[in-house]
């Protein structure tokens, strides 16, 4: 029988609800127990899909196509167990699912109301996620903060979910912040206290209390915690920042986390085995190299937009022995006259992204790097920039844009197709009328590589990534661009869509550009073979300018 983790957060939001989660699932999938997560959006949205991601950061995309949040990512890279459309779940999905059964009659003329029939849907949502997987624990991380009136439903639909699992089957971990006030010189409790009241006023004792603060919390104020939230004292856990994420894991089994869940839910196992975690922070903290990557993008005022990509470059840069630091470029700020700001840069990013805001300073900082021979990775958009500004400057296409940008170009290398193949196989359509969320290639999908590429020593025969777009190469100008000198490394096997694009490499060193979401598959422990080239080249390149620097003050 699979037993429940209920994770939720008080005082205020972004405390790390996710990486706690996660960190609470790495430590038991370390004493040998299968482990998933997920995840309870209260939000309306029935996916992030159409949400801007300076709102709402990344949207993570699974294998199967489920357009989820960026906590999914986080469950990845922290365990074993892949994520999937049942994961996440929303307070859209749960209403409509509600209304739906209500239209067919499902609930026999009952009044619908939120108790039973919301609280009930989410518990059925939660059931289904946890099964889809043969688990022995399932960690469900309920977003927002407690006190909010749209996470209500969710409180009590796991209150009530706890209750009928019975005492040895479900645990309440509660994440909370502890501030420290400067003018007065102490950490203060009483939002911790009122938090744990709030959550006992609906009907939920804390078995667990994370307390997040700037500092390790000491024994006088955990105890005070403890006293006035009839939380025992083993369980007051302090959570401290850290210099890494990958570090939580320790911190928290060193505190006794995992022992105190697997006691409450009567799990016999063995005994933690952090070996790999101590190895990786080890790896992070202690880097022999050190390159600076320009993201030339437009979401450049949260990093939870690019949240993947970071913790991609991250990954590449432990298997390189390097620390990648990241400096973002505002897109909309790129012209012609101040592209030379580029040139300090080991190397250049061009990640995803929709709409035309920022689109002429991404081909600027395409163009910069082919022109400059900087290596460059370009994602999604990054790809299809690359080809625009290809098909500009080389291939004679003057005017060349994307439909999406410019609809009446004269040279449309980048299109609408109207027609796919999904990640399940089935063929799916869409027109000028079609909802915007939902309506794009999804998920993971396979394509040949072509043999002496650079993408071939890479990939080796075939590319398996998941996608997210909307606009694909266009096919009818894939034979001038090629005749240009442009390189198609791999293309979709029915439709002939453009999913690598790269320059011969005796022509520049390292420049890609990739349709789909290379940064979704990446982990700490594998890292991704394409960022580890990408930060390989950067490497490269950062020697190159060196020796150059010090041959010229010699």
């Amino acid at each position: 029988m699979t037993k429940f983790v209920f994770v939720t957060g008080g005082v205020v939001s972004s405390l790390g609800k996710g990486i706690a989660a996660a960190s609470l699932a790495a430590i038991l999938e370390s004493r040998g127990l299968k482990v998933t997560l997920i995840k309870l959006d209260p939000y309306l949205n029935v996916d992030p899909g159409t949400m801007s991601p300076m709102q709402h950061g990344e949207v993570f995309v699974t294998d199967d196509g489920a357009e989820t949040d960026l906590d999914l990512g986080h469950y990845e890279r922290f365990i074993t167990t892949r994520m999937k459309r049942g994961n996440n779940f929303t307070s859209g999905q749960i209403y409509k699912s509600v209304l739906e059964k209500e239209r067919r009659g499902d609930y026999l003329g009952k009044t619908v109301q939120v108790i039973p029939h919301v609280t009930n849907e989410i518990q059925e949502f939660v059931r289904r996620g946890a099964t889809m997987d043969q688990v022995d624990v399932a960690i469900c991380e309920v977003g927002g903060t407690v006190g909010d009136i749209e996470s209500l439903p969710f409180l009590e639909a796991v209150r009530q979910m706890a209750l009928k699992l019975g005492p040895q089957n479900s645990a309440f971990v509660h994440l909370t912040y502890v501030p420290f006030i400067a003018a007065a010189g102490e950490l203060k409790t009483k939002p911790t206290q009122h938090t744990v009241q709030k959550m006992r006023e609906i009907g939920i004792q804390p078995d667990v209390l994370l307390c997040r603060a700037d500092r390790e919390i000491p024994i006088d104020e955990r105890e005070k915690i403890s006293l006035f939230t009839n939380v025992p004292m083993h369980g007051v856990i302090s959570v401290w920042d850290a210099k890494t994420i990958y570090s939580v894991p320790r911190m928290l089994h060193e505190q006794g986390l995992d022992e105190q869940i697997c006691m409450k839910l009567q799990l016999l196992t063995r005994p933690a085995d952090l070996k790999r975690w101590d190895l990786l922070v080890h790896e992070v903290n202690h880097p022999q190299r050190e390159i600076t990557i320009a993201m030339a993008g437009k979401y450049t005022d949260l990093s939870d937009s690019y949240k993947s990509l970071n913790e991609a470059l991250r990954h590449a840069g432990i298997h390189n022995h390097a620390r990648v630091n990241i400096e973002y470029v505002d897109s909309e700020t790129l012209t012609p006259e101040n592209a030379a700001q580029l040139e300090k840069f080991d190397a250049i990013l061009v990640p995803g992204g929709f709409g035309k805001r920022g689109v002429e300073g991404k081909i600027i900082a395409a163009q910069y790097a082919r022109e400059h021979s900087i290596p460059y990775l370009g994602i999604c958009l990054g790809m299809q920039v690359a080809t625009i500004e290809y098909a500009r400057h080389k291939a004679g296409l003057a005017n060349a844009n994307s439909t999406e940008f410019d609809p009446h170009t004269p040279h449309p290398v980048i299109a609408l197709i109207d027609e796919w193949e999904d990640a399940d196989g089935s063929i799916q359509k869409r027109d000028e009328n079609s909802d915007m969320g939902g309506t794009m290639r999804l998920g993971a999908q396979s394509s040949d590589v072509e043999p002496g590429t650079l993408a071939s020593q890479i990939y080796g025969k075939v590319v398996t990534e998941r996608h997210r777009h909307r606009y694909e190469a266009n096919e009818h100008y894939l034979a001038r661009l090629q005749e240009a000198g442009l390189v198609i490394s791999a293309l979709t096997q029915r439709e002939k869509l453009t999913e690598i694009v790269e320059l011969p490499q005796d022509v520049h060193p390292w420049f890609v550009g990739v349709q789909f979401h290379p940064e979704f598959k990446s982990t700490p422990w594998d890292g991704h073979p394409l960022f580890i080239s990408f930060i390989k080249a950067a490497l490269a390149h950062h020697a190159a300018a060196d020796a150059t620097q010090k041959a010229a003050a010699a």
